[in-house]
């Protein structure tokens, strides 16, 4: 019957479409699973959930949730946008689910790949990132090629590179400094734009509360000029919590010209 002939063809098309879906489906998965940890530029889209940002990658579509994203960023229709690529999954239907990240640190490190030759051919290399995303970001940088200042490639001339970097992550301000191995001067350098008269390690345990990570870190005192002492520490505590997330270490700051009890 001619009814069947339809019903028959419909049937192929839906299969057929169904195995296209599928394979675009595994297409998708592999190039989104070979990109996790990297950036991509998305623009972002309308979507039906409330407070998830929908974002068009190609012809992919990602989720990024709540806690990938910076507050007070504009996430309007249309903008674009970079991101980092942070969760690829695959249900049992084949459906591929795509997260990506406004707040993640690798954003950081991968805008820095973008504006700096130096840091994309790894004569600079990025070794420590601690953020406050949509604030404050740090970064300790250092250099194993001789006459190669690592801080000033970052910089960039007139400050043209960090400006870049912070215009694409809304203003967010970012501190450059060196890292040394030496965790007193690394501390010391960590603090900046503080200016810091002394570092020295201290042996005293941590107080209770700390976190297991924390429990491992080495205490270091910092005395600064009491003029210093508000900068150092930052409003709200910000730049001196910035500085021990970045050298991994319990910062003590004090004011220089007090006697120690």
């Amino acid at each position: 019957p001619a009814n069947f002939g339809r019903i028959a063809a419909a049937a192929a098309k839906q299969v057929i479409g169904n195995r296209i879906k599928g394979i675009s489906d595994e297409n998708t998965y592999g190039a989104f699973s070979a990109k996790l940890g990297d950036l991509v530029t998305g623009e972002i889209q309308q979507g039906q959930r409330a407070h998830m940002v929908y974002v068009k990658i190609g012809d992919a579509e990602a989720l990024m949730p709540p806690e990938e994203q910076v507050p007070g960023e504009d996430y309007s229709h249309g903008k674009r946008m970079r991101f980092i690529v942070t969760k690829v999954d695959k249900n049992p239907r084949g459906q591929v689910h795509i997260n990506v990240s406004r707040t993640h640190q690798t954003l950081i490190r991968k805008l820095f790949e973008l504006e700096v030759p130096e840091v994309a051919s790894g004569q600079v290399e990025i070794v420590q990132v601690a953020r406050e995303a949509g604030q404050r970001s740090k970064i300790a940088v250092r250099t194993k090629i001789a006459g190669l200042n690592a801080k000033g490639a970052c910089i960039g001339e007139l400050g043209q590179r960090v400006r870049a970097v912070s215009a694409e992550l809304n203003e967010e301000k970012i501190d450059i400094v060196d890292y040394s191995d030496d965790i007193a001067t690394f501390v010391a350098n960590a603090l900046s734009p503080a200016k810091v008269s002394a570092a020295f390690v201290v042996n005293e345990k941590l107080a209770p509360g700390a976190s297991r990570e924390e429990e491992t870190w080495p205490k270091v005192r910092v005395l600064v000029p009491e003029y210093q002492l508000s900068l150092a520490i930052g409003k709200e505590g910000q730049n001196s919590r910035l500085a021990a997330r970045l050298a991994r270490a319990k910062i003590d700051i004090m004011a220089d010209d007090l006697d120690e009890e």
